[in-house]
């Protein structure tokens, strides 16, 4: 510019504007009122915002001016500013989205836990969370499951129980009104003191612990009643053997020979434990039986020359084998899936003794 306030070169905003276009802006002003350049925003003569800067050359008597638009200036400041508005809602959106399928994943299996926790509580013993994921809920779910189970099962040991307590309620009186002839089960185990010499006494507790429960289990589930236990050998029997049905002898037959059965399932148990192996003899006798009920148990007591007869014959019986006096031996001759064997004579006294009978299930 002059110091007629000119432009003396070409504008690219308008044509032909040297000599023609006149500038008044605070830059041109201070460099021919007091000869000082100028900086900063101002309108132009476009009456746009600039930032400019301008230069005096006074011994020619021009100004020197550069400016450039405020658009042009902050464009990419703005186009950042943009951006980063963008990027920003969109990581906000994705976070979100994300934290609210993980708070679903994380709260999924805890509301899981917390409703099978409340049927449980509502007496539903049968749910389960089934979560087998390999965090800290999984384990919390597996530990619960398995706390539902023993729950379960315990219910049902003592619904079993209650079953038990109300057969011998409806079968027998009193001990000091009534008696019967039942069938008497012993099984004992075969040389307990030498395999529990080397256990410690945690060892021996579980070692009659494995065998005495999976025993009882065994004879619950095939209808005998166990009564109780004494030392290492179970005392059981089969109330309605009362009567001259085949049916309940047969019952007792399987009873005891799915307990020699299940002597593998026993050993592994103990296997698992690290104690020895253990096996057993079975032996039966029917006969009198006194029957007590006593008021500090949920299971009658049995007595009599019957029991006593029975713990004595089992040590003729081979181990893993079962072994019925002669006056049983009547009461199942007949039953024809089952061989048996005479294989001794057992003495009570000089006068009175009996037969001593392997029993076998025949081959099919």
């Amino acid at each position: 510019m002059n110091q007629d306030e000119l432009i003396i070169s070409d504008s690219r905003f308008i044509k032909n504007a040297a000599f023609k276009q006149k500038v008044i802006t605070p830059p041109v002003a201070e460099c021919i009122t007091s000869g000082k350049n100028y900086r900063g925003t101002y309108p132009d003569y476009r009456g746009i915002s600039v930032v400019g800067a301008s230069s005096c050359i006074k011994e020619i008597g021009l100004t020197l001016l550069v400016e450039i638009d405020n658009d042009e200036v902050f464009a990419p400041v703005i186009d950042l500013r943009d951006k980063i508005i963008v990027m920003g809602t969109i990581i906000t959106i994705l976070v979100g989205v994300a934290a609210f399928f993980l708070s679903k994943l994380i709260s999924k299996p805890i509301i899981k836990l917390k409703n099978a926790a409340n049927q449980i509580a509502g007496g539903d013993f049968n749910v389960r969370t089934n979560i087998t994921s390999d965090d800290e809920i999984g384990q919390l779910s597996r530990s619960f499951d398995q706390m539902a189970e023993k729950i379960q099962d315990s219910l049902l040991k003592i619904k079993e129980r209650e079953d038990v307590i109300k057969q011998q309620k409806d079968i027998l009186l009193q001990f000091s009104q009534y008696s019967s002839n039942y069938c008497v089960c012993f099984v004992d185990i075969v040389g307990s003191t030498k395999l529990t010499s080397k256990l410690s006494d945690i060892e021996t507790s579980k070692f009659y612990s494995i065998f005495l429960n999976s025993a009882a289990n065994t004879i619950t589930q095939n209808n005998g009643v166990v009564v109780k236990n004494i030392g290492d050998a179970l005392l059981y029997y089969f109330p309605k053997t009362d009567s001259d049905e085949q049916g309940p002898f047969l019952e007792m037959l399987q009873c005891c020979m799915a307990l020699i059965n299940a002597r593998e399932m026993i050993n592994k148990s103990l296997s698992v434990e690290h104690l020895p192996e253990v096996s057993y003899r079975i032996s039966a006798m029917f006969g009198p039986v006194r029957v007590a009920i006593v008021a500090t148990s949920a299971i009658d007591d049995i007595f009599g020359s019957t029991v006593n007869t029975c713990s004595k014959i089992n040590s003729l019986a081979k181990p893993n084998t079962m072994v019925v006096g002669e006056s049983l031996y009547t009461k199942i001759k007949e039953i024809k899936t089952y061989d048996f064997e005479k294989i001794s004579d057992y003495s009570i006294d000089v006068e009175n003794k009996f037969g001593v009978y392997l029993v076998s299930k025949k081959s099919d």
